[in-house]
């Protein structure tokens, strides 16, 4: 746990960032630190370990024969345990982490007066497609029922566990250390650069808000009109109403809070892009072609304008580069600085 000390560090900071930035602006009751209590450490503490011993469990069982008893004794040794348990430690941290990010997003609009960026936005998307809105262009070679339950199930359930599944994998196994510290760090810096920094100074909704926050509700009306299908709405469509209704009451939820550009959505899979290149040439195509398809995604359910997912895969790519680079020229002064805290304690 002593190697995970700066990034416990680093919650505390940002915890306290939000606290002193909600009191400050009088909206105390935005603060959303207790939501994510129920499924986090169901997830985290219940649903994942569950599924990891069960996975080791069938991988002994079904991988070794006469050596079976000595396969479980290492699978469950003192350093396997160890990470398991440090790791649902820094896990029920970032806890806190997500809540305070909810609570910083529900405040956005307050600070800057709403939202007063999307025309701009779309205006910028439609000039980089050549004069046509990106949706329209998915939606004439993709514009069927069945596509658009495939994409909502990706993008609304499959998304989650292919990020989260991920994030407890290296959060809790021996075999992803080397990498464990620089790859929650990122995950840590794309939502608050993306959707804390850049989400507040380019304030935007989304193309499914934009008629909300613009006054035009004939740009994206065609969108919205496929969005809610004949034989029920997407799960994107119920959650893009739930979030609205939130909104215009001023009152925070689980996952509240309103903002397009950059997107996270895309920032957290291109950044598990940028490390599976680095484990396998194979893996990193296949996950920077899943990429692809989440930042289409994202426009085709009216959630992001295409230039929000380009914004976030250059900045989780420059992030990731320049961390890296960091690390691997100074792999001792974190350490170091760690052990002199430690003693110093």
């Amino acid at each position: 746990m002593t190697a995970d000390l700066w990034l416990y560090l680093a919650v505390a900071v940002y915890f306290v960032i939000g606290v002193v930035l909600l009191i400050a602006d009088g909206h105390a009751e935005m603060m959303s630190f207790g939501l994510y209590f129920d499924q986090w450490t169901y997830l985290f503490l219940f649903l994942m370990p569950l599924m990891a011993i069960i996975f080791d469990y069938a991988w002994i069982f079904f991988r070794f024969d006469d050596r079976r008893s000595l396969a479980v004794r290492r699978a469950f040794s003192p350093q396997r345990l160890a990470h398991l348990f440090s790791g649902m430690a820094l896990l029920m941290a970032l806890m806190i982490f997500q809540g305070t990010f909810t609570s910083i997003k529900n405040l956005l609009p307050i600070i800057r007066g709403g939202f007063l960026y999307d025309q701009w936005l779309a205006n910028l998307d439609a000039l980089l497609s050549f004069g046509r809105d990106p949706w329209k262009l998915l939606l004439s070679i993709a514009g069927h029922d069945a596509i658009i339950k495939i994409v909502d199930w990706n993008y609304s359930v499959l998304w989650f566990v292919v990020c989260f599944g991920t994030l407890f994998y290296v959060a809790t196994s021996p075999r992803a250390a080397s990498m464990r510290v620089r790859y929650i760090s990122m995950f840590m810096l794309v939502w608050v650069v993306c959707g804390n920094i850049l989400a507040g100074i380019f304030i935007s909704a989304g193309p499914v808000f934009y008629g909300a926050v613009t006054g035009d509700e004939w740009r994206f009306a065609e969108l919205a009109t496929f969005l809610a299908l004949p034989d029920g709405p997407t799960a994107a469509n119920l959650f893009q109403s739930y979030l609205w209704s939130l909104h215009a009451h001023s009152t925070s939820g689980f996952g509240s809070g309103i903002s397009a550009f950059p997107s996270v959505h895309v920032g957290l899979i291109a950044l598990n892009a940028f490390f599976a290149a680095e484990v396998s040439r194979r893996l990193g195509i296949i996950a920077f072609c899943y990429t692809a398809f989440v930042m289409a995604s994202s426009v085709y359910l009216g959630w992001h304008y295409a230039v929000d997912g380009y914004a976030s895969l250059l900045v989780v790519g420059v992030g990731h580069f320049a961390l890296r680079s960091l690390l691997d020229r100074k792999p001792g002064l974190v350490a170091t600085a760690l052990h002199g805290a430690v003693a110093t304690a």
